[in-house]
């Protein structure tokens, strides 16, 4: 696993914002949301549209996970 949406479901928690909303206010398509629940890599435009709807920085929301060798 190269990266962590952790930070992004604890935000989402902290501000009461349910996946459905956030998909709708981002305007993300359910696929991507799936696979940043796989801890899937996702464009630098949806990281930028999920920062801009929560108004907050990019490792408030994403956090790399170096692979073990």
């Amino acid at each position: 696993m190269a990266w962590s949406y952790n930070r992004l479901w604890k935000l989402l928690i902290d501000k009461k914002m349910k996946k459905t909303e956030l998909l709708s206010l981002a305007r993300l398509t359910p696929n991507t949301l799936a696979n940043m629940g796989k801890d899937l890599p996702v464009s630098m435009d949806t990281l930028n549209k999920l920062c801009t709807v929560l108004e907050c920085r990019i490792e408030d929301i994403v956090e790399h996970v170096p692979d073990k060798v």
